[in-house]
């Protein structure tokens, strides 16, 4: 019997880490659904305290802040300096994906055999020199191994795609669908499937893990000196 009297058993540590686990990845998969980029810190922070981890956030935080890849605003900080929509969900998420897949917590779709793997990263940065659709991505590389954002098409969303070897950096594809940035927040969507934005891949400073399409360059947001200057 519990404190309030209830004679019904508590769920264990292994049944609620399990509980935690799956809705860790429901959320990096929706992450608007479920409340966005603090949603994904409050459940990572319960896993870790199940685990009995000593504040890794805080140091997750650090880390990513020396790369670039954390503001006043988090991650969604750091993507709004990249790309066009002020709250790209669906980017962020990819980010805490990285972490989760190296703690062993995120459940992929699907994983890419070393060769696979290896042939894409050896080409992408050169095959995303033209501007490409979400179908031409799944096209040359099939299925993501996560799809962040959800499968609507009138939404931005992000594809990852991760090797057998979870030491191996995700590979991940940010499109977008919206109009030209502006007080509309790109909405309605101007296309009938999301553009390619960019390619992200490696361990680097963030910035310098994009490689930009031709359509991503030119919605690429103004950098704080640009818009000074303006």
């Amino acid at each position: 019997m519990n404190d309030s009297g209830d004679c019904r058993p508590l769920a264990s540590a292994e049944e609620i880490h399990t509980y935690l686990v799956e809705r860790l990845n429901l959320a990096l998969r929706g992450p608007e659904m479920f409340g966005g980029e603090i949603a994904l810190q409050i459940l990572m922070n319960h896993l870790l305290m199940a685990e009995r981890e000593p504040d890794p956030i805080g140091r997750l935080r650090s880390t990513w802040q020396e790369r670039g890849a954390w503001t006043s605003l988090g991650v969604t900080g750091a993507f709004r300096e990249l790309v066009p929509k002020p709250k790209y969900n669906c980017g962020m998420a990819s980010v805490y994906a990285e972490f989760a897949q190296a703690r062993g917590w995120l459940r992929p779709d699907r994983t890419l055999a070393s060769d696979a793997y290896r042939a894409m990263v050896d080409q992408v940065r050169d095959w995303v020199g033209e501007d490409r659709t979400w179908a031409d991505v799944t096209d040359r590389f099939g299925p993501p191994s996560v799809l962040f954002g959800g499968s609507n098409p009138l939404y931005s969303k992000s594809l990852g795609y991760l090797a057998d070897d979870p030491a191996l950096p995700m590979v991940v594809f940010h499109l977008w669908n919206g109009t030209e940035p502006g007080p509309g927040d790109g909405w309605p969507p101007a296309h009938e499937q999301p553009l390619l934005l960019a390619v992200r891949h490696g361990h680097g400073p963030f910035p310098g893990t994009f490689t930009f399409t031709p359509h991503g360059h030119r919605l690429r947001p103004p950098t704080l000196e640009q818009a000074w200057l303006a």
